[in-house]
This record gives structure tokens, sequence and C-alpha cells, in this order.
């Protein structure tokens, strides 16, 4: 049997002190994989059907494959799990900040990572996925003053769009993890995410807020077809259920 509780990996990063923790539930016996930055939890593989149902709503809508997916955030990879689980999926470019959390799917620390970083059809790229979508400088669009251009989701293929894009980064529009992600939840930055995706290309993403009226509404500036699904899971910690929100929207011109 595993020790009650274990501290797998501590690192510091840009962005604070990240870990990686693993206890075991007094109730259920099973493992259970948490990832902290500072003091404050950002994933944990006890709640992970909302990152699920990310990819399995982001997907659903789309007609027979092949299809090319970008995922922003890798966290335990739970939401880039689902998505090669599409038999339709025949590429996966999952996108994270952090070289620590890709390191640890890499070296097999999490339940999932041995599995996405060994699937040929799965590529771990460490980046600032919403750098890579607005062109940084703060401001999504044009080529800033310092030169700074949307460099696209996959560094190997400038350029390259996708049949969907998956976000699960920020806990909601309104709650960022950085100041400088607030842009891509604007007019602007939907507009320049809306150019990495294939005509008829479905942007989602996921929010650990209620569904929020007036970013749907931005939202339906850029795409059509906009909708917020409200995912409810079971909360073994607080009793009950909760939720989160997924939101789908499908890029006008498809």
């Amino acid at each position: 049997m595993s020790a009650r509780f274990e501290e797998i990996d501590w690192r510091p990063t840009a962005m604070g002190e990240i870990s990686l923790r693993r206890r075991r539930d007094p109730l259920s016996g099973d493992d259970v994989y948490e990832v902290k930055l500072g003091d404050e939890y950002l994933m944990s593989s006890l709640f992970t059907t909302g990152e699920v149902e990310l990819a399995r709503l982001g997907l659903a809508g789309l007609s027979e494959g092949p299809l090319d997916v970008a995922v922003g955030g890798l966290g335990l990879g739970y939401t880039a799990r689902a998505a090669l689980d599409d038999p339709r999926v025949r590429s996966l470019v999952v996108v994270d900040t952090l070289a620590e959390v890709i390191d640890w799917h890499r070296r097999g620390l999490v339940p999932l990572g041995a599995g996405l970083a060994s699937d040929p059809r799965c590529r771990l790229v460490r980046g600032d996925f919403f750098t890579m979508v607005t062109g940084g400088a703060g401001t999504a669009g044009p080529p800033s003053a310092d030169g700074a251009v949307p460099r696209g989701l996959d560094p190997e293929t400038p350029g390259r769009r996708f049949h969907a894009v998956l976000l699960d980064v920020d806990h909601s529009p309104r709650h960022v993890l950085h100041p400088d992600h607030a842009v891509l939840y604007t007019r602007a930055g939907l507009t320049a995410l809306a150019e990495l995706l294939r005509p008829g290309g479905v942007f989602a993403l996921w929010s650990n807020d209620p569904p929020d009226d007036e970013f749907g509404a931005v939202l339906a500036e850029v795409f059509t077809d906009t909708a917020a699904h409200v995912v409810d899971f079971d909360n073994p910690l607080q009793g009950g259920t909760a939720a989160n929100t997924v939101y789908v929207a499908r890029r006008r011109d498809g």
C-alpha cells in the first residue's frame, strides 16, 4: 500500500512554486494526485469530469475525421487523454508553459503521463499558449511595436490550423492565473484564436465559474453556434455535487 502522503516533485518556476503531490483518499483508499501553484490548487485527479467533458463536448459537433486537435494546458492529462480516446483524432498538440509539468508526464510521475508521452499522435510542446495565440505584448492581432506576431500553436508548422482548440488553463475568463492571459478573452483575443481554426472548427473552454453572460456575448461576436454547458459532478469533499462550465463555439466561416 502506498504512503498516505508524498510530495513527488517541487520546483520554483516563473509563475511561482509548483508541486506535484500524491495522497491516499481516506474514503476510497485510492491515490489522488494534486498539482499546486503556491498555495493554490490547480488540478486534482479527484475531479476530472470537467476536463474529460471539455474534450468530449468540444469534439462532439465535428464531422468524421481525421481530426487535428490542439490543447492548451496539460495539467494531469485528462483532457488530452479524452481527446486521444476519440478514434477520429489523427494528431494532438498539447501546449503547456511549464516544462516541469511536461517532464512529469515524460517521466511517468502522473498516472496518464507515460501513455500520453508514448502515443505517436501526441506531441507535448513547451510554450505560452496565450502568447502563441495573440503574439504577446499584451494585445492580440497585428504585429506590435516590438515585432511580436502570432506564432500559432505548432512551432514545427507555422500557420497550422486545427479542427479544434481546447483550453483549460485559467480558472475562468474572469479569474486568470496571470494578467497577460486576460486579452485572450476579449474580442481581439478570440478573433486571433479563431484564425487558428479550420473552417467550421471548434473552440472549447473549461471554466470553474457558472456561465458568464458577458463573456458569452463576446464569444458570440466572434464565433457562431455558441453554447455554455454546465457539467455536474460528485464532490465527495463537500458532499453533494459541484459544477464546471464548458463553452463551445464554432468558427463563423464553417
